[in-house]
Parts: C-alpha cells; sequence; structure tokens
C-alpha cells in the first residue's frame, strides 16, 4: 500500500501521541484504577483524532478510511484501551448518525462526541440476540407523538460513562429478524434509564462496559434514528466500518507484540548469549513479522474499498476482521512465549497485550460470523 503525505504525516501525528501521553505510568494507572484518563480522552479530541473521518461541517477532519486506520493502528500500538474511545465517535457511535441522522441529531449529539465532550455506545447486543442481531426483543411502542422503550441491553462498551446511546428496538413485534427493527438516540439521563455494575473484564481496562436497562423509557418520535423499521440496516452498515475499526485495532495491538518479542530476545541473557542468537527464536519472530506484514495490507486494503464505495468493501472489512484479529492473538501468544515465565507475570507489558488482544476475534462480530458473511457473500 501506498501512503500519501497527508497519510504520512497523521501517522508521525498519531505516534507521537501515543508515544507522548500513553506514558507506562498512566496505562499502569489505568489498570489499577480500572478508567481510562478522560483528560486524555479529550486532548485526542482537541488534536482531531476523535473525527478523523467526520466531515468537516461537524467539527471533524474529513480525512479518509485510511487515515483512520493509520491513527488507530499507532495509538493501538501503545495502549488498545485508548483506541476504544478513539474508534467509538468514527464508527459505532458516530456511524449510525452519519448514516441515517437528521442535521438536528448530527449538531446534538456528533458534534460533542467529536471533541470528547459526550460518549455516544453503540446498543445492540442483548442477552439472547449478540452475534444474531435479528433476535432483538428490546421492544419500542408507539404512543402518540412519543414511543415507549423497554428490554436490556448487554456488554455495551462505555454505558456507564455515557450522554447518550444508539439503541435498537423491535417496533413491530410481529416481524422476525431483522425486519421491524427500528434505532432510537436515546439520552442516558431520561427517566426509566439505568446502567448495570460495570463488569469485571478480562482486558480492555480502562474502559468500563455494562448493562443498559429501559423501563417504559418515554422518547419522542424526534429520537429515531432514520426511518421506522429500518434500523437493522444502519446496524449492519455500521458495522462494516466498525469490522475497518477493529482490524485496524488488531494490527495495531500486533506490533506492539511483535516490537516486545524483538527488544525482550535482544537484550535478554542466556546460556549461549542474547536469545535473539537462538535460530528457534529468530524463525517465530520472523514468521510473526510477515504474518503482521499480510494483515496489515489486507486492512488497508478494506479501507481503500470502504472510500470508494467498492461493492466487495463489506466482505473486505470481514476478512480483515477475520484475519487481523486471529493474526493478532496468535502473534501475542507468540510474543508471550518468546517471553518465557516473564511474559506470564503481571505488570509485564506482553501480559497486558495478550489479555487486550483475546477480545478482538469476539467483539463487533466473532470470528465465526465473519466466516458466515464472507461465505454468504461469495455463495449467493
Amino acid at each position: 500500500m501506498e501512503f500519501n503525505s497527508s497519510h504520512i504525516e497523521i501517522r508521525k501525528v498519531a505516534r507521537e501521541f501515543a508515544e507522548r501521553e500513553l506514558t507506562p505510568e498512566i496505562l499502569d494507572e489505568t489498570e489499577r484504577s480500572g478508567m481510562f484518563p478522560l483528560s486524555i480522552y479529550r486532548k485526542m479530541g482537541a488534536l482531531g483524532l476523535l473525527g478523523i473521518k467526520t466531515p468537516k461541517k461537524y467539527g471533524g477532519l474529513g480525512a479518509d478510511y485510511l487515515s483512520y486506520v493509520i491513527v488507530m493502528e499507532e495509538i493501538a500500538r501503545v495502549s488498545m484501551v485508548a483506541t476504544v474511545f478513539l474508534t467509538t465517535p468514527n464508527s459505532l457511535g458516530g456511524g449510525p448518525l452519519l448514516l441515517s441522522g437528521t442535521e438536528e441529531q448530527l449538531d446534538k449529539y456528533l458534534r460533542p462526541a467529536v471533541t470528547g465532550e459526550k460518549f455516544i455506545s453503540f446498543a445492540i447486543t442483548e442477552p439472547g440476540a449478540g452475534s444474531d442481531a435479528g433476535g432483538t426483543v428490546t421492544t419500542a411502542e408507539k404512543d402518540g407523538d412519543y414511543f415507549i422503550l423497554n428490554g436490556r441491553k448487554t456488554f455495551i462498551t462505555g454505558a456507564p460513562i455515557a450522554g447518550a446511546a444508539i439503541i435498537y428496538t423491535r417496533t413491530d413485534r410481529g416481524s422476525k429478524g431483522g425486519r421491524g427493527i427500528t434505532a432510537f438516540i436515546v439520552d442516558l439521563d431520561l427517566p426509566g434509564v439505568s446502567t448495570g455494575k460495570p463488569e469485571d473484564k478480562m482486558g480492555i481496562i480502562g474502559c468500563p462496559t455494562s448493562d443498559i436497562i429501559l423501563e417504559n423509557v418515554r422518547v419522542h418520535k424526534s429520537a429515531m434514528l432514520g426511518e421506522e423499521g429500518m434500523g437493522f440496516k444502519n446496524a449492519m452498515k455500521t458495522l462494516d466500518i466498525g469490522r475497518i475499526g477493529i482490524a485496524a485495532q488488531s494490527i495495531g495491538v500486533a506490533q506492539g507484540c511483535l516490537d516486545e518479542a524483538i527488544k525482550f530476545a535482544k537484550n535478554h541473557q542466556c546460556e549461549d548469549g542474547v536469545l535473539a542468537d537462538q535460530q528457534a527464536i529468530r524463525f517465530s519472530i520472523a514468521e510473526m513479522a510477515a504474518k503482521l506484514k499480510a494483515a496489515k495490507e489486507l486492512t488497508y486494503e478494506a479501507a481503500r474499498l470502504k472510500e470508494i464505495g467498492d461493492p466487495d468493501a463489506g466482505m473486505t472489512a470481514s476478512m480483515a476482521k477475520l484475519i487481523a484479529s486471529e493474526t493478532c492473538n496468535e502473534l501475542a501468544a507468540k510474543s508471550l512465549q518468546v517471553h518465557g515465565e516473564y511474559g506470564y507475570m503481571k505488570g509485564s507489558r506482553i501480559e497486558r497485550l495478550y489479555r487486550d488482544s483475546r477480545v478482538l476475534t469476539i467483539y463487533e462480530g466473532t470470528s465465526q460470523i465473519q466466516k458466515v458473511v464472507i461465505s454468504g457473500q461469495l455463495l449467493r
């Protein structure tokens, strides 16, 4: 992939930001406290990183998808949890609004998301509807100019700190699958909205995840995002964007894993010199680098195709998410193996990267769901 001068410059900006702001001390404190510093989140907003591809008229940079991938990659190389905050306004939080939002909704919700003033959660997963989003049972019943929402969303990223959430509901109880699903943008301080206790997660510690519970929540019809019954289409188009973002996270974390393996191998003394002199270690690192290069190129291609509106963009995004996330998990395991006992200890950087990487093959569509999407496109 060839990068233009803008891509090279934005990579430089993102790398310098990550190295300057995401220090080991900050990341260690994030693990201890369970909360990523919101001051750094707002710094990302001030630098324009939270609105990389948001149109300039809404306060964003108006850059392309490849720029988004580059920034995600560079930040994830240092801190995956930082990219969870970064991706939300660029993807699952801002994406549904850009696809279906009115000008009023975009001004009210997207602008403050781009600056870091407001966090928007994407709430589609339910206890019985994870990978199968068509199994949504949260309801929205019409009551004059209002809708009454009832249901429970689960494993919602950022819910405890969010000011609003994109809530996918079933407005037609008689419908099945993706039909009859409608999206709403819901302020989380409305009567009847509550969030559950933050989950005690294995990784990406610092961005709280919890349920969103809706009990007779009354929202005006102006909160509807797009047309009634078209929510499933909105969600699937948003997830195409999200999968490119997760692929970008994956290649960034994988690069961090490779960096740590190389550094440890070159500096760790063993009986016959340094670890890097051992052929088994050298071959393992060579294989890691080759697989990462392939995952990067596929991710960049997915971004390019999305930018030009290619018909295969959605399938390629699924391919990139599948390959990059699985590759990242493989590299995390191999890098930890290079570290031996040192990598298994709490507090080592590779131990954190290993824990963080595990969710990449799960959220925003498991690896198995990506295979369903890819095979469905190829065999239709």
